[in-house]
């Protein structure tokens, strides 16, 4: 450890010195000029500070305050010795800053124990401050360990749920990305848009409970199929919910709201206007408008502006008109997106000859 000593005076300078080299490892570092300290501080940090109070060109008030205004120096200890017992003084100083005094003529054992108690709490704050910032980074690195499990866990459930749903990957890429951009560009924030897009692949999770009858049914459903369908929005949340993983809260809620519609004729709640989570009403928008330009068991796709007219038509009944906007402010990306995520042609089965 170093201490800085700060004094115009060599004989008050060398006697500070002497008594600071009889502390256990440490090391004074003597200026005469408090302008010359001002220079050394910019690329040194000392353990503490003694510094006079009357000195020629910078008095040890102005010198405290410029140590105060570097904000690497403010936990550095700051002693000023003085001949002035005046009590404004002292109230000036401590209230610029400084932690403790020294007054002329110094008393040697008085000013050791006072610079080893200073020392000491130096030491203590360092710890605490080298704990803190080590506890930090811990808990940095376990949140992104739980982020990267959470991220791992919704992709390969997403996996599974492919196996069971007639709709394709590229389906759920599409989706995803159109839930991404109209979170853009609804001003949510790029975290929340990003969040989003990771969870949105799960929104029909609750289908692996559907029986297969219904579920890979290649015509339209009768109404009883139907309420059966529907029961897949509430098994999909039983699936997601309640998790210490934020991804999945975030799934576990789309799951549950994305066939809500914003006049409250969805379900499975009934939720109307902002009572549907906002996830739920951006990827309301996103599965609905790629449903409608993908080609079904039961039905052809639907053109890029035939969708386009579906959904304005359906603007404040089936979907948040603000976000619907947002959507359709993007047209150009999301035609790019529609074209770049197509779906892939089944590869033609060879005749025999």
């Amino acid at each position: 450890m170093n201490i800085l000593i700060v004094d115009d005076d060599r004989t008050n300078l060398f006697i500070m010195a002497a008594i600071v080299r009889r502390l256990d490892d440490v090391d004074p570092v003597t200026m005469e000029s408090p302008l010359d300290a001002v220079e050394w501080l910019r690329g040194n940090e000392p353990d503490l500070i003694l510094l006079d109070q009357m000195m020629p060109d910078m008095d040890g008030m102005e010198l405290l305050r410029h140590i105060r205004d570097d904000a690497r120096l403010d936990t550095v200890p700051v002693v000023m010795v003085t001949a002035n017992t005046a009590v404004d003084i002292r109230v000036r100083a401590l209230d610029e800053g400084c932690n403790d005094f020294l007054t002329k003529p110094v008393v040697v054992p008085e000013v050791q124990a006072r610079l080893r108690n200073l020392l000491a709490l130096r030491q203590s704050r360092a710890l605490l401050r080298d704990r803190a910032a080590l506890l930090a980074n811990e808990v940095e690195r376990v949140t992104a360990a739980l982020q990267r499990q959470g991220e791992e866990l919704v992709n390969r459930l997403s996996r599974a749920s492919e196996y069971r749903d007639p709709e394709t990957g590229a389906h759920i890429e599409r989706m995803a990305l159109y839930s991404r951009l109209i979170a853009e560009a609804a001003g949510c924030g790029a975290a929340y848009a990003q969040e989003l897009k990771k969870a949105a692949p799960m929104h029909d999770i609750g289908k692996i409970g559907i029986p297969d009858m219904i579920l890979l049914k290649p015509g339209r459903l009768t109404a009883e199929e139907m309420t059966l369908m529907r029961q897949h929005a509430a098994m999909g949340h039983r699936i997601l919910a309640n998790s210490d993983i934020p991804l999945l809260r975030l799934a576990a809620e789309i799951a549950l709201s994305h066939h809500e519609k914003f006049d409250g004729s969805g379900y499975p709640n009934g939720a109307a206007g902002t009572a549907i989570p906002l996830s739920g009403r951006i990827v309301a928008i996103a599965d609905v408008f790629d449903a409608l330009t993908s080609t079904r068991p039961y039905k052809r796709s639907w053109t890029l502006e035939e969708a386009r007219a579906y959904m304005v038509q359906n603007r404040g009944r089936h979907f948040d008109p603000s976000l619907l906007d947002a959507f359709l402010s993007r047209w150009d990306e999301v035609c790019r997106i529609h074209h770049e995520n197509a779906d892939e042609l089944p590869h033609p089965v060879p005749l025999d000859v």
